[in-house]
């Protein structure tokens, strides 16, 4: 998501190239919606890629002073247009609002709304932080997201327009990234503009620079003052997801004050030094194994070379295939180079492995192209419980670490050996501590109380709103 107060800028085209750097966030849906100061607000969302959604003249149609934009891929609530965001509501307040993350008491705020006859058109956890904020009877948006921000349990990253200013916050965790960003020119006389966006790629793209990271538990506003801060919920244990730095974030973003790339090359360092083996050649699963294989290849000095070739274009397909081809659909996506992996001992180097549905065909697909030995090595500890923060993972008994020892998992996928990251491998490579963050997924150690039984899912009742442009 990306938020943006710029008043003599073109927010529109600034908050699409945004979100196209953030494309890897969500590939469901995108939207963007503007406001003029003082005036109305108006926003467009569809199903599909930030390509796809928009084009020039719908960018051109999408004037205003102020900006917010949304990527989405479902947490909660189905894969449907009335999901996709912004969300704009139009009660006591008129809002525009995205957020990234998830809500682990949304069914008892939604039964309170619904108690007030408060009527919803999504079933999304993000519409009920809309309508909170839309009904609020504050005077100020401020007032209405400090009243409302303690309310809420779970992971939420939000971002929220008025025809005036744009709010961003962060839950009192900081379990989602959420960063402040700036775009100064020195040869201008306009006043520096600033944002926001779930990671400080975005601000790359558009000329910004990284300022900070917004705390967790605090507030910022952007608006004809600048930007200025309000912590409304300090103080509560810092939970910040750790499976951002190993795979869900981009690894040109800056999460902590160190890019990603480096964590992750790390991480293939460490790999190394707690399971070295004899081999030829590392390989990555592109793309998400490259800076862990690199890493590693560095540490062992062993050379690196591409195994796979990946096709690029096939992040999002309506069309198929037959029975024929679905046999081999996994070569939609990677296709082995038996020229460089024939009769090597390889080290295959990728993120993570959560169903196991996907390794045993890459590794069959290595065998078939010849080669000698497959020593599977994962940047990540083993994914044994489901996430409940805005991460959509499987439930425990899809997940093929779930009740399996390692060699156990080694023997289904078909390797010669398998060997996970261990979680203070992953600590070391982040330089972080374990009491800041949160490593749910492999440990099973939830720091919100209550989480597993919400569920972290739910199914909300829909009830017509009428439609505000």
């Amino acid at each position: 998501m990306f938020g943006i107060y710029a008043p003599h800028s073109d927010v529109a085209r600034l908050t699409y190239f945004a979100l196209y750097a953030l494309q890897h966030r969500g590939q469901e849906s995108a939207g963007i919606a503007v406001a003029s100061l003082g005036g109305s607000i108006m926003g467009t969302r569809e199903q599909g890629l930030v390509s796809q959604v928009f084009d020039e003249h719908m960018l051109r149609s999408l004037v205003g002073e102020l900006a917010i934009g949304h990527v989405r891929y479902s947490t909660t609530g189905s894969s449907e247009w009335e999901n996709a965001q912004p969300i704009v509501r139009d009660d006591y307040r008129t809002i525009a609002l995205a957020h990234n993350g998830n809500l682990i008491n949304a069914v008892e705020l939604h039964s309170e709304l619904r108690g007030r006859d408060v009527p919803f058109r999504s079933t999304s956890d993000s519409e009920i932080i809309a309508a909170l904020l839309a009904t609020h009877p504050a005077e100020t948006i401020e007032e209405a997201v400090a009243e409302v921000l303690p309310r809420l349990r779970g992971a939420f990253s939000t971002v929220v327009m008025t025809e005036e200013k744009v709010v961003a916050f962060r839950d009192p965790h900081g379990l989602r990234p959420l960063s402040l960003g700036v775009i100064d020119d020195p040869a201008s006389d306009e006043a520096p503009v600033y944002c926001v966006a779930s990671e400080s790629c975005a601000f790359d793209l558009i000329g910004a620079r990284y300022v900070r990271d917004v705390q967790p538990g605090e507030a910022v506003v952007l608006d004809s003052d600048g930007v200025h801060s309000h912590v409304i919920a300090p103080g509560q244990r810092r939970a910040f997801c750790v499976f951002e730095y190993i795979y869900f974030a981009r690894p040109d973003s800056l999460m902590g004050g160190r890019r990603l790339q480096v964590s992750r090359a790390r991480m293939g360092e460490i790999l190394w030094d707690e399971a070295p083996v004899d081999a030829d050649l590392v390989i990555a699963i592109p793309d998400s194994g490259n800076a862990a294989a690199r890493g590693l290849a560095r540490a062992a000095g062993i050379p690196q070379d591409d195994g796979f070739i990946k096709n690029r274009y096939v992040a999002r397909t309506f069309i198929q295939p037959g029975q024929q081809l679905r046999k081999n659909g996994l070569r939609l996506k990677f296709n082995p180079l038996p020229e460089v992996v024939a009769g090597k001992r390889l080290i295959v180097v990728d993120d993570s492995i959560v169903r196991g549905n996907t390794m045993p065909q890459i590794v069959q697909m290595l065998r078939e192209a010849g080669a000698a030995e497959i020593h599977l090595r994962i940047s990540s500890p083993p994914i044994k419980h489901p996430c409940h923060y805005g991460i959509d993972m499987s439930t425990r008994e899809e997940m093929v670490a779930h009740g399996r020892t390692v060699a156990e998992i080694c023997e289904q996928i078909g390797a010669d050996s398998l060997h996970y990251l261990s979680l203070e491998g992953v600590y070391e490579a982040v330089q972080g501590q374990r009491s800041m963050h949160c490593d749910a997924c492999f440990s099973g150690d939830y720091p919100l109380a209550g989480t597993e039984d919400s569920g972290g899912k739910f199914a909300l009742e829909r009830v017509e709103l009428p439609v505000v442009s």
